[in-house]
């Protein structure tokens, strides 16, 4: 691994719970240059489902799944955690890993932006749009949703495990 992912952790704001659990952004992942490639890896390292498209256009998290996201083609500056959440602008190459719960949305894209998105073996994802009527049951479901086996991009060795691990160990002090 030539480096070590950014990380930043996303604080509940309104309907969108977050999690304790960090955001991950790879840079200049070389197989997220190319859409077969990226799913190839994604898989081989237990995140499937892949699908392609673009980041829906509007305030939504996954209450029952982790999801990454390989930007393929194009750039797209994405709002992270709802509404009054984070700006990132993501380029081809740059990979993100979303805990269950984090918000997203896309605020605008160049007219090539191609996403492959997956997730971890086992699970299967929701659509959730922040409505405080669901509230008890998204937190539920973020309870029971496990840590992935493994890192989307390094497997078993990658860095998201430790990180993730770390994240609630300290949050449970």
């Amino acid at each position: 691994m030539s480096s070590p992912p950014e990380s930043f952790v996303l604080e509940p704001s309104g309907g969108f719970p977050n999690s304790p659990l960090p955001v991950l952004r790879y840079r200049g992942v070389e197989d997220a240059r190319e859409a077969a490639r990226c799913e190839r890896r994604f898989a081989a390292c237990g995140w499937v489902g892949a699908w392609r498209d673009g980041i829906y256009s509007f305030h939504h998290f996954h209450s029952t799944a982790h999801e990454v996201l390989g930007v393929v083609a194009g750039s797209v500056s994405v709002m992270l955690g709802g509404p009054e959440g984070r700006q990132l602008e993501l380029l081809a190459g740059d990979v993100i890993v979303l805990p269950a719960g984090t918000g997203h949305c896309n605020l605008g894209s160049s007219g090539q932006l191609l996403v492959v998105g997956a997730y971890p073996r086992g699970t299967s994802w929701d659509l959730r749009r922040g409505d405080p009527a669901e509230r008890e049951e998204v937190l539920r479901n973020l309870r029971a949703v496990p840590l992935p086996d493994a890192d989307p991009l390094y497997g078993a060795g990658g860095p998201l495990l430790e990180l993730w691990s770390r994240a609630l160990s300290e949050g449970a002090r």
